[in-house]
């Protein structure tokens, strides 16, 4: 594990816990975590876009996200919708491997990791997404603090 990368996790995990009351509901929860997501690793350190996709009838919606506009609504392919299938994180190393399967909003992005987001009956309702413009920008340590961050702070919330 990157202990580098553990420690900005827990800033922002820190921040994030700092920032939400119990009744806040899951929208707005999902804002903060953006938000402190954005704050610790946005421009480009590494993080070129960090949002949310909320799963409807064969297709997601844009939620609560930072910094520059995306697609919306996007259908069940790509990275994100592999993740909200499966129920499991996808990491993207390079999106270019993914050919015709990757839904490209900003040609620049080069890697990327999704989440999925569980409603409290466990049925994945939507994904973290986080883009960089730099190949391989994601691994382990991202993957596990992702997956604690939306696990501590969405599971009670949707």
């Amino acid at each position: 594990m990157n202990d580098e990368l553990a420690w900005r996790y827990a800033r922002a995990a820190a921040a994030i816990g700092a920032a939400i009351p119990p009744a806040v509901p899951g929208e707005a929860r999902m804002q903060i975590i953006v938000d402190a997501l954005w704050e610790e690793f946005g421009e480009h350190r590494p993080v070129s876009w960090v949002g949310f996709y909320l799963l409807g009838e064969g297709e997601m919606t844009l939620g609560p996200r930072r910094d520059k506009p995306a697609c919306s609504p996007i259908g069940l392919h790509g990275a994100c919708g592999a993740a909200a299938l499966s129920g499991k994180t996808v990491v993207v190393r390079d999106v270019r491997e993914l050919g015709e399967n990757y839904i490209a909003c900003d040609p620049r992005d080069l890697s990327e990791i999704v989440v999925p987001v569980r409603a409290r009956d466990g049925r994945v309702t939507g994904v973290l997404d986080i883009d960089s413009y730099s190949v391989g920008a994601f691994g382990e340590t991202d993957r596990i603090a992702l997956e604690q961050l939306v696990a501590d702070h969405l599971a009670d919330s949707i």
